[in-house]
C-alpha cells in the first residue's frame, strides 16, 4: 500500500467514527486527520512535480549542481599530459620570428628553443611535436633530401631535447612537404602525380633517422599507402621498434584549415593540391578503412586531423582502435579562428578554447595537438 492510499484509508475511518467518540477522543482524532491531510496534500504536490517533469529517474540538476560535481560528469578530464605542443624548427639557428596568421606561434632556431621551453617544462609540459622549416638557399629540392640531413633543424633539435629534458617526449613529425621543391608530401612522377612506392620508401628512411637520432615517437603525416607497414618493418630490422611510438596521422582530411600552418612550415605546394592523398572532408567510410589500415600495420597511436570538425572521425577512431591511444590535431586554422572571434568579441578566448578540447575529449581523443598548450599549462593550474 502507498502512502497516500494509507492517509486516505485514515480520513475514511476517521470521518465514520467521529459521530460515536466521545468529545475528547473526537477532538484527537480530529487533529490526526488533519495531519494526515496535511500529508496526503504534501505528498501530492510532490508526485505531482515529479509526474509533470518525467519520471524520478528525470532529475538531474542535483548531480550537477556543484562545480566539483560538474566536473565528475566528463568521462575523460583534460590534463597536462594529454597535450603535444607543436614546434616550428627553423635552420637559421637564431631565428624567432612570429607567424602572422598564427598568433603568439614562432618559428624558432636551435638556439632558442631551451629558452622557450624551459618555463613551459617548468609548468609540466610533458610532450613536443617538431616540424622542420629550411629556409637555406638550396634547402629544397625534388626528393626532399635535407628531411634526414644530421645537421637538419629536426635531427639537431631532437639531440639537443632528450639531452636538455629528459623527461620531455619528443615526438617528430614525418613529411616531406617542408623540404620538396614542389611542396607535396612525397615524390612525384614526370606527370606531377604521386609515385606511392618511391614515397613510402623516402618516407620510412626519415622516419627511421628521427627514431634512431632518439625522438621518442615518430609520427608520419603524409599520408601515402602502406607507409606505417613500411616503417615499422624498418624500425623491427633496426632493433628499435620496442623503444619508439608509431602515430600515424591516419585520418587525415583535406580542407581549408591548413593555411597558418602552410604560412609557418613553408610547405604550400607549388602546384596543384593534396586531394588526390589526403581524405575527402566528407569521406567517413575512407577514414574508417585508413584507421582499420594502418593498425593492422602497426600503428600504435592512430591520429585525427583536423579535429573540431571531424569529431565524428574522432568516435569512429576510438570505436575501431578501441585499444589503441586516439590523438586528435586541433590545427592552426581552428586555432586561429577561435583567436580571432575572441578578438572580436563573440566569446572569451579562454572558455571557448576549453570548450573545444572538452567536445574533443568526449569524442573519444586522449591526446590533442594543440597550439594552445602554453595556455592550458596555465589555465589547469586554476
Amino acid at each position: 500500500m502507498s502512502f497516500s492510499t494509507l492517509v486516505s484509508d485514515i480520513a475514511f475511518r476517521d470521518r465514520d467514527t467521529h459521530a460515536e467518540q466521545p468529545d475528547e477522543r473526537r477532538s484527537t482524532m480530529s487533529r490526526m486527520s488533519r495531519t494526515a491531510s496535511y500529508a496526503r496534500s504534501t505528498t501530492s504536490t510532490t508526485a505531482t512535480s515529479v509526474s509533470i517533469s518525467g519520471e524520478i529517474g528525470s532529475q538531474l540538476h542535483g548531480g550537477y549542481g556543484h562545480s566539483l560535481t560538474r566536473s565528475w560528469q566528463a568521462e575523460r578530464q583534460l590534463t597536462k599530459a594529454m597535450l603535444i605542443y607543436p614546434l616550428f624548427i627553423s635552420d637559421r639557428d637564431d631565428e624567432e620570428t612570429p607567424i602572422p596568421s598564427l598568433p603568439d606561434q614562432h618559428r624558432r632556431g636551435i638556439s632558442k628553443i631551451i629558452p622557450h621551453l624551459e618555463p613551459l617544462v617548468r609548468k609540466g609540459l610533458r610532450s613536443v611535436i617538431l616540424f622542420g622549416v629550411p629556409l637555406a638557399p638550396g634547402a629544397k629540392d625534388a626528393l626532399g633530401t635535407s628531411a634526414d640531413d644530421p645537421k637538419g633543424p629536426v635531427i639537431q633539435a631532437i639531440r639537443l631535447l632528450r639531452a636538455r629534458f629528459p623527461s620531455l617526449y619528443v615526438t617528430a613529425d614525418v613529411c616531406l612537404c617542408e623540404y620538396t621543391s614542389h611542396g607535396h608530401c612525397g615524390i612525384l612522377r614526370d606527370d606531377g602525380s604521386l609515385n606511392n612506392a618511391l614515397s613510402v620508401d623516402r618516407i620510412s628512411d626519415v622516419a627511421l633517422a628521427y627514431a634512431e637520432a632518439g625522438a621518442h615517437c615518430v609520427a608520419p603525416s603524409d599520408m601515402n599507402d602502406g607507409r606505417i607497414r613500411a616503417i615499422k618493418l624498418k624500425l623491427i630490422d633496426a632493433g628499435i621498434a620496442h623503444r619508439v611510438t608509431l602515430m600515424s596521422y591516419a585520418a587525415k582530411f583535406s580542407g581549408c584549415l591548413y593555411g597558418p600552418f602552410r604560412d609557418a612550415a613553408g610547405s604550400c605546394p607549388s602546384f596543384g593540391d593534396r586531394k588526390c592523398y589526403q581524405l575527402p572532408p566528407g569521406g567517413r567510410g575512407l577514414a574508417r578503412r585508413a584507421i582499420k589500415r594502418d593498425i593492422e600495420e602497426g600503428a600504435d597511436i592512430i591520429m585525427v586531423k583536423p579535429a573540431s570538425a571531424y569529431l565524428d572521425i574522432i568516435s569512429d577512431a576510438k570505436e575501431i582502435g578501441k585499444d589503441l591511444p586516439i590523438a586528435a590535431y586541433q590545427v592552426s586554422g581552428e586555432f586561429a579562428m577561435i583567436h580571432a572571434a575572441a578578438q572580436a568579441g563573440v566569446f572569451d578566448m579562454k572558455e571557448m578554447a576549453m570548450e573545444s578540447m572538452a567536445g574533443i575529449l568526449r569524442a573519444g581523443a586522449t591526446i590533442v595537438v594543440t597550439y594552445w598548450t602554453p595556455q592550458m599549462l596555465d589555465w589547469l593550474e586554476t
